[in-house]
């Protein structure tokens, strides 16, 4: 049978998947008690068995760090960090206009699945237990816990943004300082996940952002900013096609959720221009969030929860002056080198515009968590951009760098988003790329995971 084996290359091929199969099996057989937690720690343990030498290595292109360094303190540092951080009362809700008119075109967006909307979430719903002294205000916007729908709160809270400066954002198109036209929401109960939003209208929204506001790359002909422009626009479309690959619905009619790793390859690991470019915004968004640390640090994390707000100061002076962090990255993208000669100011203004648009085209988007984490990781995005290219926003002892709550918000989400998205390619794009390239079929794995899955939730 060895030597059959050998002669065959495609049996050869196969001993990679039939192993993982074998553990999977053995680690059922080996927990009766809970059948399902077996099946998936056997999953985990499988995807391990499959990974390979990183495909991607060197310096990452117009940044000043090398992937291995990246991939090593991401995993270190930077990941555990954001993930706790985000979770905090501070940065959990996020304020957005969710009901807005697409100024381009009609709202055509049909949205397959249930789990697409954002439903509100009135006060009469607000657990007793948020509204007693030394928790949160009565008027805080707390949503039942646990809700599946992830609701939403629409109730206006001013206090909750006291002592911050209300300014507009110069590279984006929302004006957050409405009050009266938002919406709170609980980012924990929405996650950035799958949501059946497919079809013209969700290709309608990248290609108006590609084909009119961002600049045909790569051209020759292209300077410097406009190329970086590109690439901050893919890497954040990759991310997002990363995040829907990694928290795919598999099967509707089982409620069964998972990876789906062939998406994520002829999505994202397919082009490795498209994976380059997701490093590079990861980095992008780093900088500008080391660039303002002192300003972040001293920020008023205030949410009437003291304990819980003492904690959030605490994990973001943690994260930026860790020293790994500073050793392994200490400048992560060199912005000094933009928007030099006579035409620089000039070129800022027409890409600070196209990069507007691109905001408002968010309010396009014809699903509801679509729209919200669009509207976010723009803003997210179009933050950084200000901190790293606002005109007066040289050190010169006067704090000159004015952030919204809201921009902060959206920064550090966004930071976080980047960095999931940047260690699952790490850990998960040597196993995606060889059950695609290897000629394996993720298809027939993942039925045969949902049939065992089946056999194992009436066991």
């Amino acid at each position: 049978m060895v030597s059959k084996v050998k002669k065959n290359g495609h049996g050869a091929r196969w001993l990679w998947v039939l192993v993982p199969l074998l553990v999977l099996f053995a680690a059922m057989s080996m927990s009766s008690t809970c059948p399902k937690k077996a099946l998936f720690e056997a999953i985990n343990k499988a995807c391990q068995c499959a990974q390979a030498t990183p495909k991607y290595s060197g310096m990452i292109e117009d940044c000043c760090c090398d992937y291995e360094s990246v991939n090593h303190v991401n995993v270190e540092v930077l990941h555990p960090s954001l993930q706790e951080l985000v979770k905090t009362p501070f940065f959990r809700y996020f304020k957005v206009k969710l009901w807005c008119d697409c100024p381009f075109w009609p709202d055509d967006g049909m949205c397959r699945l249930r789990d697409c909307s954002v439903c509100e979430c009135p006060e009469s719903e607000f657990p007793e237990l948020f509204k007693k002294p030394h928790r949160l205000p009565l008027d805080d916007p707390i949503c039942q816990e646990g809700n599946p729908q992830a609701a939403v709160d629409r109730t206006v809270d001013r206090k909750t943004f006291r002592g911050w400066t209300e300014t507009d954002n110069p590279w984006t198109n929302d004006d957050e300082t409405d009050n009266d036209e938002l919406t709170y929401v609980n980012l924990q109960l929405n996650p950035e996940r799958y949501t059946g939003y497919t079809g013209p209208s969700a290709r309608r929204i990248w290609d108006a952002i590609y084909s009119e506001n961002c600049p045909k790359y790569p051209s020759e002909e292209l300077c410097q900013e406009e190329k970086i422009l590109y690439k901050l626009i893919s890497g954040l479309h990759s991310s997002i096609s990363i995040h829907i690959a990694s928290d795919y619905l598999l099967d509707e009619a089982t409620n069964l959720w998972g990876q789906n790793l062939t998406l994520m390859y002829d999505r994202v690991l397919k082009y490795p221009d498209r994976v380059r470019n997701l490093y590079f915004t990861f980095l992008f968004v780093l900088r500008a969030v080391t660039k303002a640390g002192e300003y972040l640090e001293q920020a008023e994390y205030d949410t009437g929860n003291h304990i819980e707000d003492l904690k959030t100061q605490s994990l973001m002076r943690q994260m930026l002056y860790n020293p790994k962090l500073q050793a392994a990255c200490p400048v992560p993208f060199d912005e000094a080198k933009l928007w030099k000669g006579q035409s620089g100011p000039e070129l800022k203004q027409k890409i600070q515009q196209q990069f507007k648009n691109i905001s408002a085209i968010m309010d396009c988007v014809g699903c509801e968590k679509c729209r919200l984490w669009g509207k976010l990781q723009v803003l997210g995005l179009g933050t950084a951009l200000k901190i790293l290219f606002t005109v007066d926003g040289q050190e010169n002892g006067d704090q000159a760098l004015q952030l919204q709550r809201n921009e902060v918000i959206a920064l550090m989400n966004l930071l976080n988003r980047l960095s999931e998205s940047v260690k699952f390619v790490h850990e998960m794009g040597p196993t995606a790329e060889r059950i695609v390239e290897g000629h394996g079929s993720a298809h027939s794995l993942i039925s045969s995971w949902k049939r065992i899955w089946s056999y194992v939730s009436k066991a």
